[in-house]
């Protein structure tokens, strides 16, 4: 077995009948770090000392019998959006450049507890704001599937890790598609869980109603692995639901009998690329196949969900990035004259031109005589978007159609022209504001051989029923076996 392209599952196995120690994988897992990400640049931070020593720890209780967590030594990437004590956590900005948190995220708490082995932090775009993970203070992370072409964003270094072989799973966090637009362009499985199904303490805000944390994986038993491990309560997270987390993997190879699959009218207008088109297409004929019943469904506000969107979000982070001013923690600029100046001067070098936009427009809908007109109006709008979900959802069991309107696009492609980077996460964000779990799974590959992506989504809280109807995708066809040239090429080293 190659070890850098076993599925989760395989791992577990492998070392759980001591095929493999987890040394063994861990190591293979820091090579092709090593020689892979020269080219693919997803990791800001990785620790191999300290992986190996928590690998070796997980060899220690295998070999004394002890038990071992549901990850038993499983390597894990980690979105350096979350907190990790004694490890740098910089959301990919020259604003938390040098920070270095003094607590775990509760996620980060789950996997050590779980026995997982932590690789190192990813890349994304600075702080969670951008689909191409371009916006980062630091470096570019590219598509495995073809270096001249994004990996999404913005967790795009969680999915280009998984996707090249660096990682067996990844954690990633999904404001408005963060997780299924770089899953769905990489190749790989990757979920939104219901708002409040996992918890966002020490989660570094974007916007804190939207933000959800998930799994990136190969395989979708290994996203619901993972699942299992980042959802359940706790009390540090008051948005955080109280509600018994299911043992998603014990049920994940049922069928759903009577499999009611809605369409959207509305997703399949001017815009949709041909291919990603004929991908959905192709995956609906394949569930009819299986006895799956498909039905039109409406949602007639999701015109206004990118709108809506960023009027929300922006407005939440000119909140939430109001604490980063050079006096109480990050960067601070160095030359200023007074007070404001410094202010002003460190919020001008610290953040980047994106990050400066949303922040910009958030300020802006809020302010005094805009915020009834912009503000308070999105969130009408917001229920409305709600509304229309759980009236298709009296009507079907899980909404069908494409995670983004194209394939990957060329790196430098969209970057000038910030409309039409938003509106690639147009068949995500109503999910968002939603609140609903949505998930990405590989179904088909363009003409260019570029991973195609098929998005379903489901009622809140409703994930072991999106992950069974992913599953059964999944095992009747092989788009989640291919992988990139670049994993199945040796690098130079290796």
């Amino acid at each position: 077995m190659e070890i850098t392209q076993a599925t989760a599952a395989e791992l577990l196995r492998a070392m759980e009948q001591n095929e493999l120690s987890c040394v063994e994988v861990t190591q293979a897992f820091l090579d092709a770090i090593q020689t892979r990400d020269v080219a693919v640049q997803a990791f800001l931070h990785v620790d191999p000392e300290r992986a190996l020593q928590q690998a070796e720890a997980v060899d220690q209780k295998r070999r004394n019998g002890q038990s071992l967590g549901r990850l038993g030594g499983l390597p894990v990437a980690v979105k350096d959006v979350l907190c990790t004590q004694g490890q740098p956590t910089t959301c990919a900005s020259r604003m938390l450049q040098n920070f270095v948190p003094p607590y775990d995220a509760h996620v980060i708490e789950r996997l050590k507890a779980e026995d997982a082995v932590l690789l190192g932090k990813t890349n994304m775009d600075e702080f969670a704001m951008g689909s191409s993970t371009e916006n980062s203070a630091f470096q570019k992370t590219r598509n495995p599937w073809n270096l001249e072409h994004a990996p999404g964003g913005s967790s795009g270094g969680s999915a280009a890790a998984v996707a090249a072989g660096m990682a067996p799973i990844a954690v990633g966090s999904d404001t408005g598609g963060s997780i299924r637009q770089p899953a769905s362009f990489c190749g790989v499985v990757g979920m939104k869980p219901t708002y409040g199904r996992v918890s966002r303490y020490g989660l570094v805000a974007y916007a804190s109603s939207l933000d959800q944390i998930g799994p990136f994986a190969n395989d979708v038993h290994g996203a619901a692995l993972l699942m299992e491990v980042l959802a359940g309560y706790d009390s540090r997270d008051s948005t955080c639901a109280d509600r018994p987390v299911p043992r998603y993997t014990e049920r994940l190879d049922q069928p759903l009998d009577g499999l009611r699959i809605g369409i959207v009218e509305e997703h399949f207008t001017e815009g949709l690329d041909a291919e990603v088109e004929s991908a959905v297409q192709d995956a609906l004929k394949i569930y009819e196949s299986l006895g799956a019943r498909i039905e039109k469904v409406r949602l007639p506000h999701s015109r206004y969900a990118v709108a809506t969107y960023y009027l929300i979000a922006p407005s939440e982070a000119s909140s939430n990035l109001a604490r980063y001013d050079g006096v109480h923690y990050g960067f601070r600029a160095q030359q200023f004259s007074n007070m404001v100046d410094m202010y002003s001067t460190t919020r001008g070098e610290g953040f980047g031109a994106e990050v400066k936009r949303r922040i910009m427009l958030g300020t802006y809908a809020l302010s005094a005589g805009y915020y009834d007109a912009y503000y308070l109006k999105a969130l009408k709008v917001l229920r409305l978007i709600r509304r229309d979900f759980d009236e298709a959802f009296a009507k079907v069991d899980v909404i069908a159609g494409p995670v983004s309107p194209t394939p990957a696009f060329r790196i430098g492609e969209l970057v000038d022209d910030p409309l039409a980077m938003y509106l690639s996460d147009i068949y995500t964000i109503s999910a968002n504001l939603a609140g609903i779990p949505g998930i990405s799974i590989p179904a088909g590959l363009s003409r260019e051989g570029l991973p195609i992506g098929l998005q379903l989504m489901a009622p809140p809280f409703e994930e072991e029923r999106l992950l069974r109807a992913a599953r059964m995708f999944e095992r009747e066809t092989d788009w989640h076996r291919r992988r990139p040239k670049l994993m199945l090429t040796p690098q130079a080293g290796e």
